[in-house]
């Protein structure tokens, strides 16, 4: 039996007998108890009513496939193999390995916890239990490597579009790959290559981090937020919200493959966070004002010398002080 099961029935937050639980699970009543104290040391907070049962305290936004799936569309739902883990090293990790073994399906991977999350250039990612979206997704791009510039920037976009479809403004795009509101930010893509150049394709492991409902995290050295803080109106649950990343994700990759990165300039554009601002990259020493993107995928900053391109995967940007 897995906690996330007997946390499921829980869920009404009504009071329930350990023998009724046992029944539903299938189990005895002492596995039920065993799992009601593992739950309780993992943060979750259950009352133990004496001569009644259990009743869930906590406020739970559990993960589950069904829910995730049935918020698709149907040809979505065929193309997908969809898995649902509790505890992972990295989503993208987890993707790379179903890549390697072949599988024929593409591979989405959503896990309610990471024990090595990471972000760009191997940065760690708070990963912490049952409060935020990771979620990976395996993709093959036709086209060869030259497709995948601006990758991350129009995964941006459809991440950008999945929120607004659940209610959210005011969304920032960070060059290359960060998620903004209010100055801080509250989620990040990390896009990969997995294996090589195959017959004009390359597969790519597309990982997607939204900070949902957390409100501590430590060892993160910038501003943050999350979904729950930046639009607290909004009942954000995150079956709802992978749903909504998958459907504008899937539909973003099909209309890059046939019209590349200059179908979503105009639109990144106008999400960016650093244009017309005082910029800096190379530790220092290019100094510029923002100018956007260019046709493919790089920053664009005005300097001295001119309009100078900068590529994602040499410097950063940041804004001068």
């Amino acid at each position: 039996m897995k906690s996330t099961t007997l946390l499921s029935l829980l869920q009404d937050r009504r009071i329930h007998s350990g023998e009724a639980l046992a029944r539903a699970l299938g189990v005895s009543r002492t596995a039920v108890w065993k799992q009601i104290r593992r739950a309780q040391a993992e943060g979750v907070e259950i009352a133990t009513i004496r001569g009644q049962g259990y009743q869930l305290v906590s406020n739970l936004d559990l993960l589950e496939r069904d829910t995730v799936l049935e918020a698709l569309d149907v040809e979505l739902q065929r193309d997908l193999d969809l898995v649902v883990l509790g505890d992972v090293d990295s989503t993208n990790a987890e993707v790379g390995r179903r890549l390697k073994a072949g599988q024929a399906t593409l591979p989405v991977v959503i896990a309610d916890s990471q024990a090595r999350g990471r972000g760009r250039r191997g940065r760690h990612w708070a990963s912490p239990r049952g409060e935020n979206l990771y979620l990976s997704v395996g993709l093959t791009v036709r086209g060869g490597f030259s497709a995948l510039d601006g990758m991350s920037l129009v995964l941006g976009v459809a991440v950008s579009r999945a929120l607004v479809a659940l209610g959210a403004n005011g969304i920032g795009l960070k060059w290359p790959n960060d998620l903004f509101s209010d100055n801080r930010k509250f989620g990040g893509i990390l896009v990969e290559i997995q294996g090589e150049l195959q017959d004009g394709e390359v597969q790519v492991i597309a990982g997607i981090g939204i900070n949902v409902h957390m409100t501590q995290a430590e060892g993160v050295d910038q501003p943050w937020a999350s979904l729950a803080t930046l639009w607290p109106d909004i009942p954000w649950t995150r079956n709802q919200l992978a749903a909504s990343v998958v459907t504008q994700l899937m539909a973003v990759v099909t209309e890059f493959e046939q019209h590349g990165i200059a179908a979503f300039i105009e639109e990144w554009q106008c999400q960016d966070i650093f244009f017309g601002k005082e910029l800096m990259a190379r530790e220092g020493d290019l100094l510029g004002r923002g100018c956007g993107i260019d046709q493919a995928g790089n920053y664009q900053l005005m300097t001295d010398q001119g309009l100078i391109p900068v590529r994602a995967g040499d410097i950063s940007l940041r804004v001068r002080s």
